[in-house]
């Protein structure tokens, strides 16, 4: 007499187990540079073509200070993420020819990244054999930023790099006639100089947004 054959057995406890378990989650810091990158990709793909930005048939001297006012205020309106790179330029330059500056500005965002962005509450700060609360962090981190920018010659090369910039793009939007743009008349007429980010933020497809928790 033949057995009868052998049914496959399944595990619904095992199945049920693996399709309970939750993905892995991305880290906090990764998902936050990719979301960062996303957002500088996004803003950039919105700038102007160079060639319009330093088109010299299209440069005049101003009749009045209104008049220079107006065009500079429609230029930053077209030109906003070209004279953000430009601004970013400048000051990129000033930290690189003061490698100390440069060094100093990468070791305090370290610091608040890792000491306090995205370092988790449990368990607390350990440095030095002393244990720092959130607070007593936050306070230390606060005042290390402080004594950094402002009381040594980092600040002032911030400062100087950030006016040097501002300079070259207000002279541009002055000397530069915005007649031959196409601006947008639904756009705000006062759009701040970095008014991307919400364009950037209101143009991007809905998508779930990277969670980070903020301890702030």
């Amino acid at each position: 007499m033949a057995s009868p054959p052998n049914l496959p057995i399944s595990n619904s406890q095992t199945t049920t187990t693996a399709q309970s378990q939750p993905p892995i989650a991305t880290p906090a810091f990764r998902a936050f540079i990719n979301h960062l990158s996303d957002t500088v990709r996004n803003a950039f793909s919105q700038r102007r073509p160079w060639s319009e930005l330093i088109d010299r048939s299209a440069f005049s001297k101003p009749d009045s200070l209104t008049e220079a006012a107006s065009r500079a205020r429609k230029n930053f309106t077209y030109f906003r993420i070209n004279y953000f790179t430009v601004l970013s330029s400048v000051v990129a330059l000033s930290l690189l020819t003061h490698p100390f500056s440069l060094l100093v500005l990468l070791c305090l965002l370290a610091a608040w990244i890792f000491l306090y962005l995205f370092r988790p509450s449990d368990p607390p700060l350990v440095l030095f054999g002393r244990t720092f609360s959130d607070k007593e962090t936050l306070g230390l981190l606060t005042v290390s930023s402080v004594v950094v920018i402002f009381l040594t010659s980092v600040g002032s090369l911030l400062i100087s790099a950030v006016m040097i910039g501002l300079a070259i793009v207000f002279v541009h939007g002055a000397f530069r006639v915005p007649e031959d743009l196409f601006l947008d008349e639904q756009e705000p007429a006062s759009v701040g100089f970095l008014s991307f980010l919400g364009g950037v933020a209101a143009s991007a497809p809905p998508a779930a947004a990277p969670t980070v928790t903020a301890r702030v």
